[in-house]
This record gives structure tokens, C-alpha cells and sequence, in this order.
């Protein structure tokens, strides 16, 4: 579906709920394994999910096209990501290292993600990374950003991103390798 369409749509009030149909149609499976990757509990990533479109609708008309209609949607899945680990972090009193391990237990039960021993492996040793690491590996490595897109998102420079990733990796190897 062409970008340009949607928002026509989304502009003109007559065809405004038409054209926020076809956004959710277009974008809500990938805004739902963006969220999904990072927050890990299945009814977490929906609840999510269903936020961010009602963030995307309340605030549509501020949309300066600055960016793609994408890239928009993405950095505020982005920060919702991140804010709700925070409070998670906040609501329980609990350091990162403990959600990790409870994210890490979501995986264990095997019914959240499919895969195969390695799989989960590598998904739990990007549980140890901080939210932010996360995030860059997750968007670089899954989702195959490059890193100007991701810069774009998240409004961080290249060359931090590029160091984050580079440490994120290195973090994924020794948690994969601890020899």
C-alpha cells in the first residue's frame, strides 16, 4: 500500500477512519513483533500494540511528514517499548537484571516463542542487554534497519548506534560462548 494513500486518507475527514483501517491492515503485524521482541509476553506486545495505534490516531494530525509514515509509527512503538519497561522496572522495584530473568522465564515456557534450543538461547542472552542495546540489536539484527533508519527512529547518532551494537554483540557472544 503506497504511504502517500494512506495519509490522503487520514487527512480528509471523510475518509479518515477508512484511512487509519488501512494503516492498522498495513502496519500492525510489524509494529506487533517490533513490540513483541522487546517486551517478549505476548498479551503485553497486543495491549501494546493497541496503545501505539490509539497514540497513532490521537496524534495523526501533528504527523509533519518529516520522515515515512513508518518511521513515525516505529519511534513511537519505540518509546511506548521503553517506557513500559521502565515502569515495569519502577511498578515492582526491581533492577533490570530481575526482568530479564522474568522475560527469560516467559521464554522457558516454550508456548510465547516456537524455535528451536539455540533460539532461545540467543533470545535469552538479548535479555541481558540493556532496554536501549536492546532495541539497537533487535532493529539492526531482526529487522535489518540500517543504521541511518535507526537514527532516524530513535534520534541517536550513527556512531553511537554503531557502538552499541558493536557492544551488544559482543555481550551476546560471551553470554552464548562464556568460555
Amino acid at each position: 500500500m503506497e504511504e502517500r494513500f494512506i495519509i490522503e486518507k487520514l487527512r480528509n475527514e471523510d475518509t479518515r477512519h477508512y484511512g487509519f483501517n488501512l494503516l492498522v491492515k498495513e502496519y500492525q503485524e510489524r509494529v506487533y513483533w517490533h513490540v513483541r521482541k522487546m517486551v517478549i509476553d505476548h498479551d503485553d506486545s497486543n495491549d501494546l500494540t493497541q496503545d501505539i495505534f490509539v497514540k497513532v490516531w490521537n496524534n495523526i494530525s501533528s504527523f509533519r511528514e518529516d520522515a515515512k509514515l513508518f518511521t513515525w509509527i516505529y519511534r513511537i512503538a519505540t518509546n511506548e517499548c521503553l517506557t513500559f519497561l521502565n515502569k515495569k522496572k519502577n511498578k515492582y522495584f526491581i533492577p533490570i537484571a530481575d526482568v530479564a530473568g522474568e522475560l527469560g522465564s516467559k521464554l522457558d515456557d516454550g508456548n510465547n516463542i516456537s524455535g528451536d534450543e539455540i533460539q532461545v538461547k540467543l533470545q535469552k542472552a538479548i535479555l541481558t542487554l540493556p532496554d536501549k542495546q536492546r532495541l539497537v540489536f533487535n532493529m539492526r539484527y531482526f529487522d535489518e534497519m540500517k543504521f541511518s533508519k535507526i537514527e532516524e527512529v530513535t534520534g541517536t547518532s550513527q556512531g553511537a548506534l554503531k557502538a552499541s551494537y558493536h557492544h551488544a554483540v559482543k555481550k551476546i557472544e560471551s553470554f552464548l560462548n562464556p568460555d
